[in-house]
């Protein structure tokens, strides 16, 4: 079992940033590779961003690229966010999810793939 546990995040103005953390328990984290899905009131779970293992690869939807930062410290367990000029339509309940991987370098952008999830942390971007 792996328990995720989000944070960071909360109401910021249009433009603004916020950084979310993963804090990830009970296994070997570096085994798993980690991804950030978003999702709004009466809106599918959308794929955010993901993460390798090792942390040496990474992906993003497109309508975060050049915003949005994905990053991991395998030696606290936890996984990052990093969300700048953001906008009002990414108001969302924002997930970690990990994803058993049997490579370091493997990275996952389905929901239905992951394994684990966290709770979700809710951000609302003001206009």
């Amino acid at each position: 079992q792996v328990q995720l546990v989000e944070s960071g995040g909360g109401l910021v103005q249009a433009g603004g940033s916020l950084r979310l953390s993963c804090a990830a328990s009970g296994r070997t984290f570096s085994n798993y590779a980690m991804g950030w899905f978003r999702q709004a009131p009466g809106k599918e779970r959308e794929f955010v961003a993901t993460i390798s293992g090792s942390g040496g690869v990474t992906r993003y939807a497109d309508s975060v690229k050049g915003r949005f930062t994905i990053s991991r410290d395998n030696a606290k367990n936890t996984v990052y966010l990093q969300m700048n000029s953001v906008k009002p339509e990414e108001s969302a309940v924002y997930y970690c999810a990990a994803k058993f991987a049997n490579s370091g370098s493997y990275i996952y952008t389905g929901r239905g793939v992951y394994d684990y999830w966290g709770q979700g942390t809710q951000v609302t971007v003001s206009s």
